[in-house]
């Protein structure tokens, strides 16, 4: 269609807004747990793709209000430690952010040196 090539894909939009909508209708403490970890997860999930992306998102949607329906505490969710949650979440889908492509580059860099110092 001709508007998604000036306005960009408007199924991904929909898609979100709808993710914003049921993130609105959790319990206020979820609600505050899933737009910090959608801020985490945006800034350093799969980046480099939207459909990843989404359904990282619409998954997390569906695990707090899974949590919500069954009365499970939230810390129960997420555990003690949320940046481990997230992390281990964002290792369940494909799509590279800035971050790990910087960590693989670390590694990388350290195997080769670890290789020419043995030389």
């Amino acid at each position: 269609m001709w508007i998604e090539k000036i306005v960009g894909d408007l199924g991904g939009k929909k898609r979100y807004r709808a993710y914003r909508e049921r993130v609105r209708r959790l319990p206020e403490g979820y609600r505050e747990a899933a737009l910090a970890l959608e801020h985490y997860l945006l800034n350093l999930g799969p980046s480099g793709d939207s459909t990843s992306l989404m359904a990282m998102l619409d998954d997390l949607a569906d695990l707090l209000e899974q949590g919500v329906a069954a009365g499970t505490p939230l810390r129960d969710v997420v555990g003690t430690d949320p940046v481990a949650f997230a992390e281990e979440f964002m290792q369940n889908y494909g799509g590279g952010s800035w971050i790990r492509k910087e960590r693989d580059r670390l590694a990388r860099a350290i195997d080769r040196a670890e290789a020419e110092e043995r030389r």
